[in-house]
């Protein structure tokens, strides 16, 4: 692979009202191990959201980190994204 592609990177949230603070990164990676979150959030059924740009911020954060309270209001657009996404599939 030709050192100046682009790898796809992804970044897996974690958000469990009873225990954390706020959410936290529970999985990271590029290229192949992106690939692998990727698959497994889809077998899993869980809402998948694109956005290079949180991304590149949450990927420099360590694992299970809270994510920096800049990124709070990108983060709960995404997780009413995946609210109406679940709500959607529980009524079908």
């Amino acid at each position: 692979m030709p050192e100046n592609r682009i790898k796809k990177k992804a970044v897996a949230l974690r958000y469990d009202t009873t225990q954390d603070v706020a959410p936290k990164v529970i999985a990271k990676g590029a290229g192949e191990i992106a690939a692998k979150i990727i698959a497994l959030a889809k077998e899993y059924g869980i809402p998948i959201q694109e956005d290079a740009d949180l991304v590149e911020i949450l990927a420099k954060l360590d694992l299970n980190a809270d994510i920096p309270p800049d990124t709070y209001l990108v983060v709960a657009e995404i997780l009413a994204f995946i609210y109406r996404a679940n709500t959607r599939m529980d009524t079908t």
